[in-house]
């Protein structure tokens, strides 16, 4: 019996709405069509996230204007509370979850106790950030945290947080307390009731051999979480790989058109593409089956065609010993196993064989 779960995929909408609420249910409509489990985007204010000097990744330039600082890139891309709660409902009318990343404060607040999404997305640019994770943790909710540029103290680190987040409600947030709060069987119970690891290349697109898929099941064994991948890469496979590595999420950003205007759109995925991927992963999700190994259901019809049996392989004469010139292995394996052959050679038989006739042990 197939006891995994099912691979639970995100249809990173992310802001390739471009600030455009038509085609954000757009990119709702074409994840709704790939049979993706939830569709997500971004939530954050721009003055609160970046710097009127912060400046743009080398990606960033390269798709969007030069000359627009990255504080004015965002200000076009944000989505206010309105616009929330109007994409919440359009996916529920879709039949599939609303989800978004928050990176402050506020978007938690607004996330969780508003809109009421099932779960919150830490992006890997913020698994630093003490408060965020802290604030997010106290909701309650499940959190997916992505884990990008990181390596495992700061992953340990995070968690940390998490857990303090979770079960130390009245006591003030310090780095000793994220350690306690981690090494605690309440802390480590909330972990595993609630987080979930996705396992990430920071570049957009990723190169293949940044990749490193191998590191979820290092992920996995480390901290005993469930573990995910979070594909910047180009193309499918690599999400697909994925699923075959156990991966209980896989989130993937899409677009309508990679040839739009924007930040995110030429490392995304097109709407045919999405659906491929989502075939892909259920048809490899079927296949992982469980881990019992043994002869199925289907393979029991074309055992005895496919094996063989112990056969004569030239006419044998009663009292005529076996030997390797007339003692062979043939179709059908309904008869003396070929593992009985050397138990025969130098024994006399006890009746006339003709060739191919099947010998009795």
């Amino acid at each position: 019996m197939n006891t995994r779960k099912r691979i639970y995929i995100i249809a990173e909408a992310g802001v390739n709405h471009n600030g455009s609420m038509d085609m954000a249910r757009q990119l709702i409509d074409a994840a709704a069509a790939a049979r993706v489990d939830a569709v997500k985007f971004q939530t954050f204010r721009a003055e609160a996230l970046v710097s009127e000097s912060a400046p743009k990744a080398e990606y960033q330039k390269a798709v969007t204007n030069a000359k627009e600082s990255q504080l004015e890139m965002l200000r076009k891309l944000e989505l206010d509370e309105t616009a929330h709660r109007d994409l919440a409902n359009y996916c529920r009318l879709r039949g599939m979850q609303f989800l978004s990343t928050p990176f402050d404060e506020e978007s938690v607040e607004m996330l969780a106790e508003r809109i009421n999404v099932p779960l919150l997305k830490i992006p890997s640019g913020e698994i630093t950030n003490g408060p965020l994770l802290v604030k997010a943790a106290q909701t309650k909710k499940p959190i997916i945290l992505s884990t990008g540029m990181s390596t495992l103290s700061e992953i340990r680190t995070a968690l940390g947080v998490l857990a303090f987040g979770y079960t130390r409600r009245d006591e003030l947030p310090s780095l000793a307390g994220f350690r306690n709060a981690y090494q605690s069987k309440t802390g480590q119970r909330a972990l595993k009731t609630n987080i979930t690891l996705l396992h990430c290349t920071t570049e957009y697109p990723a190169p293949l051999i940044d990749v490193n898929l191998r590191a979820m099941e290092t992920m996995r064994e480390t901290f005993g979480l469930p573990v995910g991948l979070s594909d910047h890469t180009q193309g499918i496979a690599i999400s697909i790989a994925a699923a075959a590595l156990g991966a209980s999420v896989i989130e993937k950003h899409f677009t309508l058109d990679r040839n739009l205007q924007g930040p995110d759109h030429k490392a995304s995925i097109e709407p045919d593409e999405l659906r491929r991927m989502v075939q892909s992963v259920r048809e490899v999700e079927v296949a992982l089956g469980s881990e019992k190994k043994g002869p199925v259901q289907g393979e029991l019809k074309n055992l005895a065609i496919a094996r063989r049996s112990l056969v004569a392989i030239q006419d044998i004469s009663q009292g005529e010993v076996f030997t390797i010139n007339n003692l062979g292995c043939k179709r059908p394996g309904t008869g003396t196993s070929p593992l009985q052959y050397w138990y025969m050679l130098g024994k006399k038989s006890d009746k006339d064989y003709r060739k191919d006739e099947m010998i009795k042990r």
